[in-house]
């Protein structure tokens, strides 16, 4: 009996060959491109071979630079005893000078008081009045009175947040001391001080770096500028222009400011200002020599 595909009963059934579009489903990649993706996937190959080489270089410069910083390091810590040594060798140095310019001003304060017990012994008593007012008036002479202290004093330091740096607009300034003192003595102050400095005509308010020299002395904040003078020295400076602008600066900026009177309060004298003067060269007797020219 034959069957319907033309096969016997008991027979081998005959397979077709399947056609191109159902094996191009069943395997779209070709046998040689999954061969060479099961390559790469191993390493192998020009791909594989520039991979390795490039984390070969990549661990060669790793180990480079830790070498270098490994080098460095040891060197800065080589290095570190040598720093410490001098620095402290700085400060040892630095604070000797100190202790000799206390000791020489010392020295000094003892011999002007000596000079001046010996000059009051031969002065008569209304020279030595005078003298002593005219020393009160340009500061080489220790007073007392009552009058006004001013005290400002640095704000809040802020950081730019995108920086990081430290802006320095709230901190006192020279020029801002420089304003008060002038305003005081516009005011009518007859002796004044910044922080113990007592200022005469020769003072100078500079700014080094972050830090204000007072006769090439070093302040720090708050700064207290104390003035001797007229009952309404407090109220002159606290309604004029400089107490508007520091209060302005205290709004803006947060610096601290006050004024207020003070009572029985001493000024020392300040150091003798060593002066020079200038002296004319004689004129010469002989007239410089004329060369005469070729034409005449």
């Amino acid at each position: 009996m034959t069957s319907a595909d033309g096969g016997t009963d008991g027979a081998q059934r005959r397979t077709y060959t399947p056609d191109f579009l159902t094996e191009l489903f069943r395997n779209p990649l070709d046998p040689g491109y999954a061969e060479a993706a099961a390559r790469r996937a191993r390493g192998e190959g020009p791909a594989g071979a520039r991979r390795r080489a490039l984390s070969g270089v990549s661990a060669l410069t790793l180990a480079g630079v830790g070498f270098l910083l490994a080098v460095a390091y040891q060197q800065t810590v080589a290095d570190e005893p040598a720093r410490a040594r001098a620095r402290d060798t700085l400060i040892e140095q630095v604070q000797g000078r100190r202790e000799d310019t206390t000791q020489l001003q010392a020295r000094a304060d003892r011999l002007r008081a000596e000079v001046a017990a010996l000059r009051e012994r031969q002065l008569g008593g209304a020279a030595v009045a005078r003298l002593r007012d005219l020393e009160a008036e340009t500061g080489l002479a220790p007073v007392r009175g009552s009058g006004a202290r001013v005290t400002v004093g640095d704000g809040p330091t802020p950081i730019d947040p995108v920086t990081g740096e430290r802006r320095n607009e709230a901190r006192v300034r020279d020029t801002d001391l420089q304003l008060a003192t002038n305003a005081l003595w516009a005011a009518g102050a007859e002796a004044i001080a910044v922080n113990g400095q007592r200022l005469t005509a020769t003072s100078t308010i500079r700014q080094a770096g972050e830090a204000i020299l007072v006769d090439f002395r070093p302040v720090t904040t708050p700064y207290q500028v104390v003035a001797i003078g007229p009952d309404s020295l407090v109220e002159d400076f606290r309604d004029g222009s400089a107490g508007k602008f520091f209060r302005a600066l205290n709004s803006k900026y947060g610096m601290s400011f006050d004024v207020a009177e003070v009572h029985g309060v001493t000024l020392d004298a300040a150091t003798e200002p060593s002066l020079r003067q200038a002296t004319p060269t004689p004129a010469s007797s002989s007239s410089p020599s004329r060369t005469p020219s070729k034409g005449g």
